[in-house]
């Protein structure tokens, strides 16, 4: 079935035309009425209103003029959009925003005097003047994030730190915050200088990156060297080059009533033995019998490097000394085994959350007679775990409360575990990437009792389209709960599977189908049509990078100006850096960001919605 373009003022629809034409029938409406619809419908769809025409943008503007809280982050707000909508606000409170198409020109709607939280995500066009104002009109804020995607040259940067220490100066009531650089180096950002004016009253501190030797530098030992702050420091993330003992033994006695720690390091190649974390920063760690949360973790996907100087004996200090523990997140820990991880299960009576990636020598034995925790534990992750089996998802099942549970990159789980953890009536999050599990196991989920609502089955290559059937037209509940489904590289995925996710799956906002060759365009016709009767696609986000089988003009499914309309409500498309390259096809990557304002299309073949991910918008590629 062929698409035809319509004319964007030709009345059909109305509403559906580019971000800076007019919107056909709605200017004529009632201004009254406008407001009174976009205020009923949600932010994000009043996020979308604001972005496809002149008079419901300024419907959108006046009715979130009340709204205390927004999350803008999951969107991409230009600054006339940003402006209508935050402009005319004198409640808000707290403001999440994704800054990537922002400069100062927004600058004055973003800093209101009433925030008291205030996350600006993906910052790449501000310049200082940005910290200033915030530092004068946000005197009340207790929360602030800072993610600077871009900084142009070094005198720029030394620029921008003298205005965030401005910026301090007006903020005396600081609680929590959030410095990201994550496209430099350790080293890079001269964090020595920032902390002197950081507020005393701070009890949550992140910053990355941070090389080992400044770390060492914020958080002295000696009592006449302390920070402003290291009284009231509760909780502490640093994004290190590397983590040692030393650095471990400067925060456990600079920092008296730490509560959260955090600590992620990056080596890029082994670290030298002599200079590394070993069993004696665990037992140092052990010292902080105050600590509900902790995370040690090295390097990313694809490292090398893991802590080869802890041992069992290491988690046995630790287990014993920090029983208060409730969430435990360890990564690159090769020699550790099965005592030493058991002795954490069993020792912190109020564990939660339990996460353990890229763990070599952990087995099936871990999780055997999990005992008392077992009612208690939340959120299991096992990320990368080439040993376990299904005999650990089997033991898991124990756990009545288990509400996430990610057993990703292991595997050899295979359908046995599945039936299993089909019976967890709490289980919202379920990740079997990797894993050796046939259609026979989806089976079994289909019929089972979780309410899940994200399914990864990413790399799961033995299912084909009949498993997918038996996991959405099984007698359980999955089909109504689901929401985020990723089936990415899964080579016998095709068009049936992804028909049967359309017509069964009513909440369906996140779809990943990345690397599935088979999927063509009728299949995503319709994928894009509303078949639950709300007048747009549930979908939000859509991964289509290399399915290299979608025709060269498949992006005009996702034109506006098509007849009837798909995709409506999308936010963010994938379609990888192959698309973005071709010539010839018909409309192009920049006329349906022109037509959809509201729209992200990445090019840099991220994970869904750019997660972690800090890269220039692919309108100024």
């Amino acid at each position: 079935m062929e698409k035809k373009p319509r004319a964007a003022g030709d009345g059909q629809g109305g509403g559906e035309a580019s971000g800076s034409g007019g919107g056909g029938l709605v200017d004529i409406l009632p201004e009254a009425l406008l407001v009174e619809v976009v205020g009923r419908v949600g932010l994000e769809a009043a996020c979308s209103a604001a972005a496809s025409c002149r008079a419901l943008r300024g419907a959108a503007g006046a009715a979130l003029s009340s709204v205390a809280s927004l999350d803008l982050s999951a969107f991409t707000p230009t600054n006339a959009i940003a402006n209508r909508i935050l402009a005319g606000n004198g409640r808000l409170r707290s403001l999440a925003i994704n800054c990537s198409l922002l400069n100062d020109s927004a600058v004055a709607a973003i800093a209101k005097e009433s925030l008291r939280e205030l996350s600006l995500l993906k910052c790449s066009s501000f310049s200082p003047y940005l910290f200033v104002v915030i530092g004068e009109r946000c005197t009340n804020l207790r929360s602030i994030t800072l993610e600077m995607a871009n900084l142009n040259g070094s005198e720029h940067f030394v620029i921008c730190r003298k205005s965030i220490a401005h910026m301090f100066k007006g903020c005396d009531y600081l609680e929590n915050l959030s410095l990201k650089f994550p496209l430099l180096a350790p080293g890079s950002v001269d964090f020595d200088s920032l902390v002197p004016v950081i507020p005393g009253t701070i009890k949550v501190l992140l910053l990355m990156p941070v090389a080992n030797w400044q770390a060492k530098k914020l958080f002295p030992i000696s009592p006449s060297a302390k920070t402003p702050f290291s009284d009231s420091l509760e909780s502490l993330s640093l994004v290190l080059d590397i983590i040692t003992d030393e650095l471990v033994t400067f925060i456990t006695r600079s920092l008296s009533n730490l509560l959260e720690l955090c600590l992620e390091d990056n080596p890029g190649s082994e670290a030298d033995l002599d200079n590394d974390l070993t069993n004696i920063g665990l037992q140092a760690l052990g010292l902080c019998q105050n600590l509900t949360h902790l995370s040690l973790t090295r390097g990313k996907q694809g490292c090398s490097s893991t802590f080869r100087r802890v041992n069992d004996f290491g988690l046995l200090m630790l287990a014993e000394g920090c029983k208060q523990l409730q969430t435990i997140r360890l990564g690159g820990f090769s020699k550790v085994r099965d005592a030493g991880y058991a002795a954490l299960l069993h020792s912190c009576k109020d564990l939660r959350k339990f996460e353990v990636s890229t763990a070599s020598c952990l087995s099936d034995l871990t999780c055997l007679d999990l005992d008392e925790a077992a009612t208690k534990i939340t959120e299991v992750r096992l990320l990368s775990c080439g040993l376990l089996t299904s005999e650990t998802a089997i033991s898991l099942s124990s756990c009545t409360n288990l509400e996430v549970l990610d057993l990703s990159g292991c595997r050899s789980i295979a359908d046995s575990g599945l039936s299993s953890i089909s019976q967890l009536s709490k289980l919202t999050l379920l990740d079997l990437a990797g894993a050796d599990i046939t259609d026979a196991g989806l089976s079994a989920l289909g019929n089972g009792s979780c309410p899940i609502s994200s399914l990864c089955l990413r790399s799961c290559r033995r299912i084909t389209n009949n498993g997918i059937a038996s996991l959405l037209c099984g007698s359980g509940i999955i089909n109504k709960t689901l929401v985020a489904f990723d089936i990415g590289n899964v080579p016998r995925i095709s068009g049936r599977a992804v028909t049967l996710i359309a017509k069964n799956c009513e909440r369906i906002s996140s779809l990943c189908l990345r690397n599935c060759v088979l999927i063509t365009d009728p299949c995503l016709e319709t994928l894009g049509l509303d078949r639950h009767g709300s007048g747009k696609s549930t979908l939000r986000m859509l991964d289509l990078s290399y399915c290299t089988r979608l025709s060269r003009n498949f992006l005009r499914l996702f034109d506006p100006l098509v007849d009837p309309p798909l995709f409506r409500g999308l936010r963010w498309l994938g379609v990888g850096k192959n698309v973005l390259e071709r010539r010839g096809g018909s409309p192009t990557v920049a006329e349906i960001l022109e037509r959809k304002p509201g729209l992200t299309i990445c090019g840099s073949n991220c994970e869904m919605g750019c997660r972690n991910q800090c890269h220039p918008d692919v309108r100024t590629l």
